[in-house]
């Protein structure tokens, strides 16, 4: 196996990993401090599900946003069909290939079993370099051989917990994955105490590639749009009329939980409504 250099310039504490001529990572501080010198923005993804009506056209006509994510949010039923629908939707010249204008998230099914099978056959047949999401305990000896043949970035999902984060950047490099092509993703959790879980495993996380840490040293990626909209105040029109209109309720959910993840030191955040894209762009 070859071997890989685990040694980390100083100068740059967060790896920076080059993306599709996008640049992730590079911070030199926490995040927003002058010591950065902007050059750290974040980035911001708009994520579809691949079974929306209209996806092609969808995907053609986002502006907003820095990258492109697709979940293929398929299930155990007629699995071997899906997975070779999706096969042929990713070789397709009429599909696929026309929207690398941007660069793509191809993201599983958050389904153990599923993932074992399906994220390795997106690695495989992505068309070109892209961040393959995710891998996770029981997914990463399944997905890390696909990835690395193929040149892709590949995101590491761990239930917020620091050590477990480490755990597995430890396990998929020692499988021989470069760190440079890892992305830390701590599985956040929407408002109250899921916000706040999630904002202090970031904030740990980066504190110890602050000190030195070259295993947690990777930049951060957190899927917010998906953990807003599980929450009913976000995606439910039942509420009383002074809780507002719920669609920009359910926007502001989202940027309020996107500007903490920001805050405390995600690279990139994965929303679902262009508008809170808008919105970050602007504060930012």
């Amino acid at each position: 196996m070859q071997q890989i250099d685990l040694s980390y310039s100083i100068k740059e504490k967060i790896r920076e990993a080059d993306f599709q001529n996008i640049k992730i990572g590079g911070d030199t501080a926490v995040s927003f401090m002058k010591e950065n010198n902007n050059k750290t923005q974040p980035l911001f993804a708009i994520e579809f599900l691949y079974s929306s009506n209209d996806l092609i056209n969808k995907m053609k006509n986002e502006n907003s946003a820095d990258i492109i994510s697709i979940k293929f949010d398929i299930n155990e039923e007629n699995l071997e069909e899906n997975l070779e629908e999706i096969k042929a939707f990713l070789t397709s010249e009429n599909n696929i290939k026309n929207l690398f204008k941007k660069p793509l998230i191809l993201r599983g099914a958050n389904n153990s079993e599923i993932d074992k099978k399906l994220v390795p056959l997106l690695a495989e047949y992505a068309p070109k370099e892209s961040i393959i999401a995710f891998a996770e305990e029981n997914t990463y000896e399944c997905i890390v051989p696909s990835v690395i043949k193929n040149n892709h970035i590949l995101v590491l999902r761990t239930p917020i917990d620091i050590n477990l984060a480490k755990e597995l950047n430890i396990l998929t490099i020692d499988k021989g994955l470069n760190p440079n092509k890892i992305l830390i993703d701590p599985d956040m959790g929407g408002l109250g105490y899921g916000l706040d879980y999630g904002y202090s495993i970031i904030e740990k996380i980066r504190q110890a590639a602050f000190e030195g840490d070259t295993m947690l040293n990777m930049p951060i990626i957190a899927f917010i749009g998906e953990e807003s909209y599980r929450a009913k105040e976000a995606k439910s029109d039942t509420f009383s009329p002074q809780w507002g209109d719920y669609k920009e309720r359910s926007a502001m959910w989202e940027i309020a939980g996107a500007t903490a993840m920001i805050s405390a030191g995600a690279n990139i955040v994965v929303l679902w409504n262009p508008k809170s894209i808008e919105t970050l762009k602007g504060l930012v």
